[in-house]
């Protein structure tokens, strides 16, 4: 069965397969572009346009357009278009569906079993609403996979041999990674990652685009063009255009037209990046945590460093890595993930395929290499390479701590980032917060912050449940509860009251997640419409 990898981006998303010479290839889009601008224009209650065309609008039409939903992934956030709601995973569905069927019309075969990437710092929440963007699209999601997980995938069919550990510096257009990665014949092990999804090229852009109005308005100060939407879609549009261009050249000028008002506005790479230098500084910041924590599992040394994601071609990512004694390079920073993505798709179309922990039946590796077109030993080489994980973030229990007489609330984490999965904590000791209590409330909160944190307001309430039937309970009476993490992601808690031996038992879902219904009612609303790009 035919397989692809979809790179669902912040800014742009592009998709591969692995064509009959066995190698990873991006299928272009209807204009025969290979990537697409993840935006999506509601023309009317009946027609939506998804890329180039819907971007070409986006601020003309600001609320009929709907650009960087990935940043809402696994948020309870909607909005209304045509009288229809619409959550980041239905809007996620329109790109994907539109992907997947210009796919389709390339190759005259349908897209249907597919891998969806996601940044390494996801966390549950916005890895479930990634799949069910998927599952609402009518695509049979094969696997979530972490997009340098990816990246490294398509490096290591490009550079065999050996075992290499991998630093990749992943800068996309709306969210940003660092993690750490050992290659080997048998497996991909991810040792630790980091990073913030409210990063990424669209913030440089934003930046520059600010910088382009204030210069035409001190050049015409009685201009009431930052009131014209027109103008401000020819900024953002300009803006990422100088910023593409000043990393092959020292200046660019912009021409800005208004009313009958005209400026030339040179911006200089020099100043592009003085108006950017906060952004870059927070990637060094969250380099240098990820470097700190390579370094306490006794890595320090790098055989490559990977620079993916179309924002790290900045001139400026390259020189900040090196000051910190890294050697970046490029690695197809656009169409890296994809390519993996396709990659790792054939791995688990194999698998689904094959008995639960058992080897893949002779007769499937043979179709899938006779439908490659490769050498039997090439499919077994890719299906035996297993990519093991870590938490991304980590997940604790409200508790009530007592400061001076006055109560109140923290997350106490148990299960911590970056633990290799699958993982399983041991039993962590709590007690009951007042005397006499019959139930027991239990809350799952999870990292929602760069840095772990004790601060509710630094953490996203995810789950919870409730041991009842209890007797009257002295204070502090003894809890354990410990925390399992599948290798998938999946979030199991145990918790036990130890004078009763009462439990509860939480697989986690995710709060404020879709239920099936609806899935299954977004999957029909989201058929009706004529999508094009």
């Amino acid at each position: 069965m035919a397989t692809f990898g979809i790179d669902l981006g912040t800014t742009y998303s592009c998709v591969a397969h692995i064509d009959d010479t066995g190698r990873p290839a991006i299928i272009k889009n209807r204009p025969g572009d290979d990537t697409t601008p993840s935006v999506v224009y509601f023309e009317s209650p009946e027609n939506v346009v998804v890329g180039k065309e819907a971007k070409a609008v986006a601020k003309i039409q600001p609320d009929l357009v709907v650009s960087l939903i990935k940043r809402q992934m696994g948020k309870s956030f909607e909005i209304t278009v045509h009288g229809q709601t619409h959550t980041p995973e239905s809007i996620s569905a329109l790109i994907l569906r539109e992907l997947a069927d210009a796919a389709a019309e390339n190759l005259g075969e349908e897209v249907k079993d597919v891998v969806i990437t996601v940044p390494a710092y996801f966390g549950v929440a916005e890895r479930n609403a990634t799949r069910k963007a998927g599952e609402i699209a009518g695509l049979n999601v094969l696997s979530i996979v972490d997009e340098p997980v990816a990246a490294a995938l398509h490096y290591d069919a490009i550079n065999t041999g050996g075992t290499k550990t991998l630093f990749v510096y992943d800068l996309g257009g709306g969210t940003f990674d660092t993690t750490v990665i050992k290659v080997s014949p048998e497996e991909i092990q991810v040792v630790c990652t980091d990073g913030d999804h409210h990063l990424g090229g669209a913030d440089w852009d934003d930046r520059l685009a600010e910088y382009l109005l204030e210069q035409f308005q001190a050049e015409h100060p009685e201009t009431e063009a930052a009131d014209d939407e027109e103008f401000l879609q020819n900024l953002a549009a300009g803006a990422e255009d100088i910023k593409k261009q000043l990393s092959r050249m020292q200046a660019r000028r912009f021409n800005a037209r208004f009313g009958g008002d005209t400026s030339q506005i040179e911006v200089s790479r020099e100043k592009f990046e003085e108006l950017t230098s906060e952004l870059l500084e927070r990637t060094v910041t969250i380099t240098q945590r990820t470097l700190r924590t390579a370094a306490e599992r006794g890595i320090t040394e790098f055989d490559d460093v990977l620079l993916v994601g179309g924002s790290s071609r900045m001139p400026a990512v390259s020189a900040a890595l090196e000051s910190l004694g890294l050697k970046p390079r490029m690695h197809d920073p656009d169409l890296a993930v994809a390519k993996g993505a396709a990659r790792y798709a054939l791995i688990e179309s194999i698998k689904v395929r094959s008995p639960e922990d058992g080897e893949a039946p002779a007769e499937v590796v043979e179709e899938v290499a006779a439908q490659l077109n490769v050498p039997v030993e090439k499919v077994l080489g890719l299906v035996g390479k297993r990519v093991a994980t870590v938490v991304p973030r980590a997940f604790g229990v409200k508790v009530i701590n007592r400061v001076g007489g006055r109560e109140h609330y923290t997350v106490e984490h148990v299960l911590r980032a970056n633990t290799p999965l699958p993982a399983q904590t041991e039993p962590q000791r709590f007690g009951t917060a007042y005397p006499n209590q019959v139930e027991i409330s239990v809350e799952i909160w999870e990292q929602s912050g760069s840095v772990e944190s004790e601060a509710l307001e630094d953490n996203e309430h995810i789950a919870e449940g409730l041991i009842t039937g209890l007797p009257p309970l002295p204070e502090n009476s003894p809890i354990d509860i410990s925390f399992e993490m599948a290798a998938d992601g999946l979030l199991m808690v145990h918790a036990v009251e130890l004078k009763t031996r009462k439990d509860l038992h939480i697989e986690v879902q995710i709060k404020g997640g879709l239920t099936d219904e609806q899935v299954d009612a977004a999957r029909t609303a989201v058929a009706r419409y004529n999508v094009s790009a």
